[in-house]
């Protein structure tokens, strides 16, 4: 059963769960998605305002009806919505900054623009080799899209040359390793905790998952909790 974050007569927010599907896709043969959970959960359809990548967890909303996501899909397009992710990522990075740097698009070559503004909330070193370096640095990061790109937190961090940890197909393997063996991490350090649209004086939090925020409590990480 999904944990539902927020409802009202137009919309449902829910905690999706790492490993699902936002909505059945052409490329997979997922026969169980958020959206049929919902939908069966509360006894009627559904409809996707926007989407989650398979692997993140986090606020995810949708409309009660077609006319409803349609009217609040418009907060995205328009940018009034602000997304706010939890990730952890390789090395050490900058307090704050924003990464601009366009990634591919939907179509062979295509290359479209991509913004996203970031902000440090912690590092740790340890004093343990991980793949060619002599310690191991990481950073808990607040990311916040502007653009809505596929893996755009993943590829900008990559980008960056600080990867998100846990991520096989963008991240770094050593570290991956390292941490699947230090912690049995099976999942991606990718939480989407926070969504706001001031407009609508509408704030929904999701909680940090059990799994990620016993690692992050272990590293001496501050888990920000509102």
């Amino acid at each position: 059963m999904l944990t539902i974050l927020y409802q009202d007569d137009q919309m449902l927010a829910v905690d999706k769960p790492p490993g699902l599907l936002t909505t059945p896709s052409p490329m997979a043969s997922d026969r169980v998605t958020c959206m049929s959970l919902l939908r069966d959960q509360i006894g009627s359809w559904v409809y996707p305002v926007h989407r989650l990548d398979r692997a993140t967890s986090g606020v995810l909303l949708f409309g009660r009806d077609s006319a409803s996501a349609g009217r609040i899909a418009v907060w995205f397009r328009e940018r009034q919505a602000r997304k706010a992710y939890l990730a952890l990522v390789r090395g050490w990075v900058e307090p704050e900054g924003e990464i601009d740097h366009p990634v591919e698009g939907a179509h062979p070559g295509e290359r479209v623009e991509a913004l996203t503004r970031y902000r440090c909330l912690g590092q740790i070193e340890f004093d343990h080799p991980v793949g060619r370096y002599t310690t191991a640095r990481y950073s808990l990061v607040e990311a916040s899209p502007v653009t809505g790109r596929r893996h755009q937190i993943r590829r900008h961090f990559k980008h960056l040359r600080h990867p998100l940890l846990g991520d096989p197909e963008y991240g770094d393997t050593h570290h991956n390793r390292f941490f699947r063996e230090r912690y049995g991490l099976r999942r991606l350090m990718l939480h989407a905790w926070l969504l706001e649209v001031p407009e609508a004086g509408l704030r929904i939090q999701a909680p940090v998952p059990q799994d990620m925020r016993a690692i992050l409590e272990d590293l001496g990480m501050l888990v920000p909790t509102g």
